[in-house]
């Protein structure tokens, strides 16, 4: 079935040609097919919204999403061009076709291959529900769901940034301060300390005690 950029389609025609896109996107094996019913939807839905028809530019609107995750469908199943012997494979003249590579022969760039693994990565259910609704969501609405949050470098177990930072360092200060202690060779250093020393030593523990009492009974 072909969408042309200009047609008139009447009320009652439209559920058959959606039904008839659908279908033939569903057999699409190729990505600039896919990519060809992703321009002529756009078309269609450009010119349902110069003649203010919601009905048609929802159709219209619904199927290129459909195109563009087909597209995407595709793209994935194309293995990535990399390898351990990349750069010599490249040298002989045998560059691997990677994806995106697919996606330019197809007339897509970058960021719309990008765009269509995207939305292909939405869940079949959640696309269905969303698509049919009364106002289809964007490309790129849709193509924000179908990304991988990136995992955090660190567990922050819920706790605010700073607040993990600052008992972070606060743990570090005691660790720290017991390791130097422990690397002190006591028993050589403590004879040889004068009178004056000994008060400033005794004065030291006595803080130090004091903290770690107050901190011991609050861990």
């Amino acid at each position: 079935m072909n969408l042309p950029s200009t047609i008139s389609v009447s009320g009652a025609s439209l559920p058959q040609t959606y039904q008839a896109a659908q279908a033939a996107l569903a057999q699409c094996s190729q990505v600039d097919e896919c990519k060809d019913w992703a321009d002529k939807a756009a078309a269609l839905a450009s010119y349902a919204r110069q003649s203010e028809d919601q009905e048609l530019e929802r159709m219209a609107q619904r199927i290129r999403a459909r195109a563009i995750r087909r597209a995407g469908e595709l793209l994935k199943q194309i293995e990535p061009a990399t390898g351990y012997n990349l750069p010599n494979v490249e040298k002989a003249g045998e560059r691997p076709f990677g994806k995106y590579d697919a996606a330019r022969e197809a007339g897509m760039s970058p960021h719309q291959a990008k765009q269509a693994t995207r939305i292909a990565n939405v869940p079949e259910r959640d696309f269905q529900e969303q698509i049919e609704a009364d106002k289809p969501p964007t490309l790129s609405q849709l193509a924000s769901q179908g990304t991988k949050p990136r995992k955090p470098l660190v567990d922050l177990e819920g706790r605010d940034p700073k607040e993990y930072n600052r008992a972070l360092h606060y743990v570090a200060e005691f660790e720290q301060a017991a390791r130097d202690l422990t690397n002190q060779n006591h028993d050589q250093i403590l004879p040889t300390l004068n009178e004056k020393e000994r008060a400033r030593l005794r004065a030291a523990i006595q803080k130090i005690d004091a903290i770690t009492d107050k901190v011991a009974t609050r861990i």
